[in-house]
């Protein structure tokens, strides 16, 4: 079992935001397990999420094993778009997991970058290998990854301090009329459905911005533009102004649209080289799929 120690200086407020500072790395989600499970003491004694540290605590995080899977490096085609010693950016397709859970042990693309690469960041944990950001299942388009423990900090301490750029291309529902907007809404677990992420008020903060790129009779085609990263944010967003994304099975109407999931493809990234300091920029072409809906969308119209 690994030990993580800290001495309390000047930081003040609660341990589970004193910990994200200190302890750079670790996600907030992952410190926040940790206190729920009892991992982390101070002073000697158990302490929960909101604990206000005092000026010479000291913390001691007990960090467990990860347990109950095992990583397999699988042939699996993945697309690279660039790769160096230290970062490489990938273009996932729709149906591919990015790592490894309890319902999907393998076929993820943390698997297929095992077989790839020769290293890959081990700051997150085992199941997580090289993995800076993550988009769903059938989301598609473009990810970051980190091949070693320092492109990992640096990567995701951009993300934190919301330089990144992440842009995608969404078909919602409805017809927009206005031509760019600004969603600024907080997202936390659905009450009424824990499986479903929501707007609710004590949520994280969550902001999203869209500009029309096209419109049809009855959807229309956004660029969308994140400036936090929450757990499906876009499509919470866009289903919170009621324009739900397009084949989305969980937050969109049913089985509006042919497809095998949501019209959400994540199209450009941006960001910092970890080592270089050399700005990045990175862009994908939309699914063979999503071009060929849009085709049929402008024959209607």
């Amino acid at each position: 079992m690994t030990q993580l120690k800290y001495t309390v200086q000047d930081e003040t407020g609660r341990i589970d935001k004193v910990m994200t500072q200190v302890f750079k790395g670790y996600s907030r989600s992952q410190i926040q397990l940790w206190l729920r499970n009892g991992a982390v003491e101070v002073n000697d004694e158990v302490v929960k999420a909101n604990y206000k540290v005092k000026a010479n605590d000291v913390i001691l995080v007990n960090v467990p094993e990860v347990k109950g899977l095992e990583l397999t490096p699988q042939d699996i085609p993945v697309e690279i778009i660039y790769e160096d010693k230290d970062v490489m950016v990938v273009n996932k397709p729709q149906g591919m997991v990015v790592h490894p859970s309890a319902g999907h042990p393998d076929g993820t693309l943390v698997n297929a970058l095992l077989h790839h690469a020769d290293n890959l960041s081990s700051i997150n944990d085992v199941i997580r290998p090289g993995i800076v950001h993550r988009i769903d299942k059938d989301t598609t388009g473009l990810l970051m990854v980190a091949k070693n423990d320092k492109a990992h900090i640096a990567l995701q301490e951009e993300l934190k301090d919301k330089k990144t750029m992440r842009k995608y291309v969404a078909l919602v529902h409805g017809v927009i009329p206005h031509d760019k907007g600004k969603i600024e809404a907080p997202i936390g677990r659905s009450k009424i459905n824990r499986q479903k992420q929501a707007v609710v008020a004590d949520g994280k903060d969550a902001v999203t911005h869209f500009e029309v790129l096209e419109r049809f009779d009855d959807f229309t085609l956004i660029e969308c533009e994140l400036e936090t990263g929450r757990t499906h944010q876009i499509r919470v967003h866009l289903n919170y102004i009621e324009y739900p994304i397009a084949g989305d099975p969980m937050y969109g109407p049913k089985k509006t649209l042919p497809g095998n999931g949501q019209y959400l493809h994540a199209k450009t990234l941006g960001f910092t080289h970890p080592v270089t300091g050399e700005l990045m920029s990175f862009d994908s072409e939309l699914p063979e799929d999503f071009t060929n809906m849009l085709e049929e969308l402008r024959k209607k119209d």
